[in-house]
């Protein structure tokens, strides 16, 4: 269900059912570092940062929705990058050809940073939402109804 490379396995309905059970529990939990007793009766202390990330995958698992974990230092391949991205393999491509999308070669193979993948997608975030601000503005200058 949570892979720590990019990929993503989709939860059952068992496990959301015990996503569910699990989110309510942890959300009695008032906040800073856990401690849970695992079934051989060892304690696992988890720090706050830890039980927020826990907190945040079983609420997304309880919804049935599919959780990846991708840490900050990976480096992701075209392909994964255009997963990421929601776009074509060969529009990663064209943007590590134009420059506006950084990228460290492995042989003959392009890898992207996920820091500067997630810098990009901010970056067309933003863009999106002024295009999007300013097309709204327009629509109440001319009185549409939007």
């Amino acid at each position: 269900m949570l892979k720590e490379r990019p990929g993503t396995l989709v939860p059952s309905r068992a496990d959301a059912e015990m996503a569910t059970e699990a989110s309510r529990t942890l959300a009695r939990h008032r906040g800073g570092p856990l401690r849970i007793r695992l079934d051989d009766g060892a304690e696992l202390p988890l720090p706050t940062g830890v039980v927020d990330l826990l907190k945040h995958i079983l609420t997304e698992t309880a919804d049935g929705n599919a959780v990846t974990l991708i840490p900050l230092h990976a480096e992701l391949t075209t392909r994964q990058a255009a997963e990421y991205l929601n776009v074509s393999r060969p529009h990663v491509v064209k943007l590590i050809e134009e420059g506006r999308l950084p990228h460290t070669k492995v042989g003959t193979h392009r890898r992207i940073r996920f820091t500067d993948l997630e810098a990009f997608k901010a970056t067309q975030d933003a863009r999106r939402r002024e295009a999007l601000d300013a097309l709204a503005a327009e629509a109440q200058e001319l009185e549409m109804g939007y």
